[in-house]
């Protein structure tokens, strides 16, 4: 120890920051500024936005733009924009890093145009991706919410619909790939390779086709077999690895939402 204080933070600021085991995404940011300003400044990757409470200014490419809470925002790699409080309340928000190749070059000056994207369907998915990416959160579901991001927001960016083959079958293929990985999982980017569809189409198919997406069809089927796990007397600790939870407060947290009762109740009854 040298004697001196370490530097206080300014007030109200809060910072949580994690990399996700997510294929796509180098970093989730949530901070909450009062009087902090970003610098100008450039980065290696593509910034998706959302802001919770307050406004957030900033300039890009020499121009000055706005983000308030219904918005998403879009900041694309290598362009200089810096960052701030538009009122002294200050403002949170919840940013998610995509890695370059997430979105092709070629849309960094429609990002630049146009990057402030009114769609409050696209909101609601960031916010949802957001929830996945927590460290209790679900991958499959964070994959899927992201390939269905990504596909909306190059709509935007292009400003016309994107067609996609439609490979027969692969709704059914992705479910037999579902029920085989039930314990072990699967990635939505091993699946969409097995199955010879891109991620986007194949959550939209099978979700058209069996009335809900991949990530809770692989829930619902992992509760089944902790049902069956725990009428058959396994304690719930074993029952949590065995049915592909990461432990037993992630059954439970699931399991509650299910059944309406935690699984040691449910084993009792």
């Amino acid at each position: 120890m040298d004697g001196t204080a370490p530097a206080a933070r300014p007030a109200g600021t809060e910072v949580a920051a994690w990399r996700p085991t997510v294929a796509g995404i180098t970093e989730v940011l949530h901070a909450r500024f009062i009087d902090h300003a970003y610098p100008l400044h450039t980065h290696d990757a593509w910034a998706l936005l959302i802001v919770d409470d307050g406004v957030i200014r900033y300039d890009i490419d020499r121009r000055e733009r706005g983000v308030v809470r219904p918005l998403v925002a879009l900041l694309p790699p290598d362009v200089p924009h810096d960052g701030r409080a538009a009122t002294s309340t200050g403002f949170r928000k919840r940013v998610v890093y995509l890695g370059r190749d997430a979105l092709d070059d070629s849309l960094i000056g429609s990002a630049v145009d146009r990057g402030e994207l009114a769609d409050s369907a696209l909101r609601q998915q960031v916010d949802r991706l957001h929830r996945a990416l927590a460290p209790a959160g679900d991958p499959l579901e964070a994959e899927s919410r992201l390939a269905i991001i990504l596909a909306r927001i190059r709509r935007h960016l292009r400003r016309t619909p994107i067609g996609e083959p439609n490979p027969p079958g692969v709704a059914a293929a992705l479910r037999d790939l579902l029920d085989a990985n039930t314990v072990a999982g699967i990635t939505l980017a091993e699946a969409a390779a097995t199955v010879g569809a891109s991620p986007t189409h194949l959550v939209r198919a099978f979700t058209r086709r069996y009335g809900l997406p991949p990530h809770r069809y692989l829930v619902g089927r992992r509760i089944d077999l902790a049902r069956r796990l725990l009428l058959e007397g396994m304690p719930p600790a074993e029952v949590a690895a065995s049915a592909g939870f990461y432990d037993q407060a992630h059954l439970t947290r699931h399991f509650r939402r299910y059944l309406g009762v935690g699984p040691s109740r449910f084993r009792s009854s």
